[in-house]
């Protein structure tokens, strides 16, 4: 199946064919299983260590999907995570550790791949749009900006990342508040992480077996900060040059029009995949929305990814429950192949003006699922070159 025509002309509408790095680990595992059948990227070429390079696939990988190994990858051999490697593909999907994911993105970049990275590395970077594909796809215009001030400057060449999977599951009914309200003043959110969240072979089963841990390192800082950039605009300023012309620059201006305050308390649990999160929030704007209100503006919310075409939007970004005790990750973590997030218990807040309970599949919309419909909406806006 072919790309559908765009109105932009750099758009093709020939399939594209993707690379994958950190493929033997769990998100490189959940970006194969996504992309088996997509109807625009085809799994061309596969990255991963030394130690697993010149291996046919299953016998590189410790499979940990319920799904089989697709057929599309039985037959591929890994590579190593070097661009001339992956020389016929047009678009990048990194799942790499960080440890190792920035040297790698980089190199990736400058040889003129775009890579769509669920790595931490580059969120603080000013030049790297941080996006969550449901809320701030405005913050793709950085791009040009970003290719022009490498050195070189790029024709093709970028790196976006996606956010944290916690920051993702609660920005998005954060973002369709904003959005039917005004500016959200203050935040307060206690995360329930599934262990998926920490890799494989992420936390032992004697630390989280009948217990929970109140403490991920870096994690509440990542959600306090990333919030900030994710909410934010996009601030365009103008000087004079040495030669009297004016240039425009951009940069992220992280909520800084409305200041919000946000403070996370997170904590791993016995779950396998699915982040929970108990969210209050306090409107700038008084009165504040009805819990009625609330739950209409989090149903009718449809971001550009969704009107735009991207395949793999959620054709609802919120599902709203009515169910007192919904959602569930058990339950509700696979609704939509994991690419929306489940809204529940919204009611009135004693000390902000808001409380909800919000879950997220964080393995899917929290990781390889956001970076997939990032891929589709730069395609669809022409920043992929085919």
């Amino acid at each position: 199946m072919s790309v559908p025509p765009s109105d932009d002309p750099s758009v093709s509408t020939q399939t594209v064919k993707v690379g994958i790095l950190g493929a033997t680990g769990t998100v490189g595992q959940r970006f194969i299983s996504l992309l088996a059948d997509h109807p625009w990227f085809i799994i061309h070429a596969l990255g991963a260590s030394s130690r697993s390079a010149g291996k046919p696939y299953p016998q590189a990988v410790k499979w940990k999907q319920t799904s089989p190994i697709p057929a599309v990858v039985r037959t591929l051999v890994v590579q190593e995570c070097i661009p001339e490697k992956f020389a016929d593909c047009a678009v990048i999907f990194s799942g790499l550790d960080a440890d190792v994911a920035g040297d790698i993105e980089a190199a990736f970049r400058k040889a003129e791949f775009a890579v769509f990275s669920n790595a931490k590395n580059y969120r603080k970077d000013p030049q790297v749009p941080l996006v969550v594909p449901l809320v701030n796809t405005s913050h793709y215009s950085m791009i040009p900006q970003q290719r022009s001030l490498q050195s070189p400057p790029l024709k093709k060449g970028f790196i976006v990342t996606n956010a944290n999977c916690s920051t993702t599951a609660f920005i998005i009914p954060l973002a369709a508040l904003e959005k039917a309200f005004g500016p959200i003043e203050s935040c307060m959110v206690t995360t329930m992480q599934a262990i998926s969240g920490a890799g494989y072979p992420g936390i032992s089963s004697l630390d989280i077996i009948d217990n929970v841990v109140p403490y991920i390192s870096g994690e509440e800082e990542k959600i306090e900060w990333e919030t900030l950039k994710i909410l934010g605009g996009i601030d365009e300023t103008e000087k004079a040059g040495a030669d009297g012309a004016t240039d425009k620059t951009l940069s992220f201006d992280m909520h800084q029009a409305h200041p919000l305050r946000i403070s996370a308390s997170c904590n791993r649990v016995p779950v396998v995949d699915g982040h929970m999160e108990c969210v209050s929030v306090r409107f700038s704007r008084r009165p504040p929305p009805s819990p009625q209100q609330v739950r209409e503006a989090l149903l009718s919310y449809t971001p550009e990814a969704r009107t735009l075409g991207c395949p793999s939007a959620p054709r609802h970004a919120i599902f709203v429950h009515e169910e007192a005790d919904r959602p569930q990750p058990r339950l509700d973590r696979d609704y939509q192949r994991g690419a929306g997030v489940s809204v529940g218990r919204v009611r009135q807040c004693m000390v902000l003006d808001i409380k909800f309970v919000v879950l997220a599949n964080n393995v899917c919309i929290g990781a390889a699922t956001s970076s997939i419909i990032n891929a589709e909406f730069a395609l669809l806006k022409g920043y992929v070159s085919t």
